[in-house]
């Protein structure tokens, strides 16, 4: 347990987590484009385009034409004084080009070996468009663990923002030689998505090798429709079998979930054709039905909710209808109590950030959790059968507060209270559940030492007893 109380210290303390007051004022919504002096009508603009789009499958060769009309289309797009983020896939699928494979490996030593190989290539062509159209370019290499941790996401922000402010087009992709696998990303969709959370982007451009989102696989079914505007991500109905090819990691699913996290940070997101990156700029200037466009949700997540989206999700916690109703409620949110839950899945510990999904198993908010699986477990064993037993031993009502409020983001129908409206707090603490959370954690202290000794428990977690091999 002292483990998991230093993890729990460690992961608050990143968060700029205060243990006492309140939040203190914070600045604009957008410091970024404070810092750089921009135009309100200027954007902050993130492109990500997929191995799949820049690797020839047939020949085994990298599409020199995509990658020299993308930096083309950036340099329309900085001309006009927006800021640009290229998210790049194809380190994998360009070492393999190099070193002659016919198709990628699938152990995760051989991929890595293979992206630092690919790396060095891909930027060199990047580096050499970019240079031929007066353009300069930057290698940033992220994984999941730089934005798990709140100083190094905020380190990772402040470096965007001086090679913006240089006028350099950073070029992100995850750092695979030494990301392990549970710290990966895994597609460069959620990178994307990730990226464009952390610099507070207007938009994000997902450029693959369909034209848009359909109600079913236009490979399969004919009479597919296509998706031209989503509003509400929890009302979609589109088909999500189709998936990435040998070369490329990701699929229509990792793109809408992309979409699910950039649309509650405030970011609008299209989903579009790779054949034709000059899309971006006509979208830019209003054109319609070029290819799916998501819109962000009312209000969008900001400070630490926003930074909440970044952090590795370990686990899903299924709820029952009325605990999805109160930590979703557009009135006064509740905090995630063990009684609402109704099933645990993944292995998590404290300060773990986990998926909170509906009864059909839909995500619709991602939190911080107080404790581990096992011990969320327990919760639900405790708050279903000895509850009751447990009140009136302690002589009241015992809450176990398994995600706090202050700790959970809402994906989509953000409430409009007055947690959802915090601003990005670069300049000032955050301020930890207060004296009510602590009153709950010393109620469930002490209820769960009461219960070791009812019950005869010892070792276990929760309550220092050892139940786990017996239950």
């Amino acid at each position: 347990m002292a483990d998991d109380n230093r993890k729990s210290t460690e992961r608050q303390r990143s968060a700029g987590v205060a243990r006492s007051g309140s939040p203190a004022n914070h600045g604009p919504t957008n410091s970024i484009k404070l810092h750089l002096g921009s135009d309100p009508d200027k954007q902050i603009i993130v492109i990500k385009v997929g191995t799949s789009s820049l690797v020839r499958a047939e020949q085994q060769t990298l599409n020199l034409g995509i990658i020299a009309r993308l930096c083309e289309t950036v340099k329309t797009l900085r001309s006009q004084g927006h800021h640009v983020i290229i998210v790049s896939s194809g380190a994998v699928g360009v070492g393999c080009q190099r070193l002659g494979l016919a198709t990628k490996p699938g152990e995760l030593a051989k991929k890595q070996a293979l992206a630092a190989v690919g790396q060095l290539h891909l930027m060199r062509y990047y580096e050499d468009f970019m240079a031929a159209l007066n353009l300069r370019c930057a290698q940033v290499l992220l994984t999941l663990d730089n934005l798990a941790n709140r100083a190094q996401y905020l380190n990772a922000r402040n470096t965007f923002t001086e090679l913006l402010a240089y006028g350099v087009v950073p070029i992100v992709n995850e750092n695979d030689t030494v990301a392990v696998q549970e710290l990966r990303f895994g597609d460069n969709d959620t990178l994307s998505a990730q990226v464009a959370t952390l610099v507070q982007a207007d938009w994000l451009f997902l450029m693959t090798d369909v034209d848009c989102l359909y109600t079913a696989n236009p490979k399969d079914d004919p009479a597919a429709q296509p998706i031209y505007e989503v509003h509400d991500m929890g009302a979609l109905r589109a088909d999500t079998s189709t998936r990435g090819t040998q070369w490329g990691t990701g699929g229509m699913a990792t793109k809408l979930t992309a979409g699910r996290i950039a649309t509650a940070a405030g970011c609008t997101m299209v989903i579009c054709s790779s054949t034709n990156p000059e899309v971006v700029a006509r979208v830019l200037g209003g054109e319609q039905r070029l290819g799916t466009k998501f819109f962000p949700v009312a209000h969008a997540l900001r400070g630490r909710y926003r930074w909440i989206l970044s952090v590795p999700v370990r686990g899903q916690l299924w709820l029952d209808a009325g605990a999805v109703k109160a930590v979703s409620s557009k009135v006064k949110r509740a905090s995630l109590f063990a009684a609402g839950i109704t099933k645990v899945e993944g292995r998590f510990n404290p300060q773990d950030a986990v998926s909170l999904c509906d009864e059909a198993g839909v995500e619709f908010a991602r939190g911080l959790v107080n404790f581990s699986a096992d011990e969320v477990r327990e919760l639900r064993r405790m708050a279903k059968e000895k509850k009751q037993a447990v009140d009136k031993a302690l002589g009241f009502n015992v809450q176990e507060e398994v995600v706090h409020r202050s700790f959970l983001s809402l994906l989509v129908g953000q409430a409009g209270d007055a947690d959802e409206t915090e601003d990005d707090p670069e300049h000032a603490p955050v301020a930890a559940p207060g004296a009510e959370a602590g009153a709950a954690a010393d109620a469930l202290a002490r209820a769960a030492a009461q219960l070791a000794v009812s019950f005869g428990w010892q070792g276990c977690r929760v309550c220092a007893g050892g139940h786990d091999d017996a239950r």
